[in-house]
């Protein structure tokens, strides 16, 4: 399955996004092969940065280092991907400011929706940050639950346990951009919410 003939926006109807921007994976996998799907905030504003783009883009770069603050040994996205990680965004397209409006959120929720569904095998879902929790809240309350994760600052809610349908939901910190790097506490976080959503699933 090729995610990116799956999955798209038709209308593009957000005001607040770089459209020019605008990517979904185009990546070819099993679905039965992933069992954690990993959501970030936006679209790079270059989609040579973006996860799956050729070479070392910013979003690998990152995500690595995540992954193997985690304990893991991995150098690539692909060596991810073959831990049964798949990583996506919540808004496919790039930002223009620092904050995404909520509008914006809930519109590319509905591609996030599809994209989800798509992976009916998944156990766990890691969301990097505020508008992946948003985004993930608004398929919840589409489907007729309750919000999945509370309203409150991050690190007062992660570490608990919650739950979407048959899947375990981790909100954790965005783990792509210039301040993965620079607030150590908080990629202790995104280390500790990865490890335990790997432990879930193996």
């Amino acid at each position: 399955m090729r995610v990116s003939r799956c999955i798209g926006c038709k209308t593009f109807p957000c005001v607040d996004v770089k459209k020019d921007a605008y990517i979904v994976p185009d990546i070819s996998l099993k679905p039965e092969d992933i069992s954690i799907i990993l959501i970030s905030e936006s679209a790079p504003a270059s989609p040579a940065d973006y996860y799956y783009a050729k070479g070392n883009p910013s979003f690998q770069q990152t995500t690595v280092q995540a992954f193997n603050d985690a304990g893991l040994r991995v150098s690539s996205v692909q060596d991810i991907v073959n831990l049964g990680v798949y990583l996506t965004s919540a808004v496919k397209c790039g930002k223009t400011a620092y904050g995404i409006k909520s509008e914006t959120v809930k519109a590319c929720s509905f591609i996030l929706q599809e994209e989800i569904a798509l992976f009916p095998d998944v156990k766990a879902f890691l969301l990097m940050g505020d508008v992946a929790i948003k985004a993930f809240n608004c398929i919840a309350l589409r489907a007729g639950d309750r919000r999945v994760i509370p309203a409150g600052s991050t690190y007062k809610i992660r570490g608990q346990k919650y739950r979407f349908q048959e899947s375990r939901v981790f909100p954790s910190y965005l783990q792509v951009g210039p301040s993965f790097n620079i607030e150590k506490s908080k990629r202790r976080m995104i280390a500790q919410d990865i490890a335990a959503a790997l432990k879930l699933v193996r």
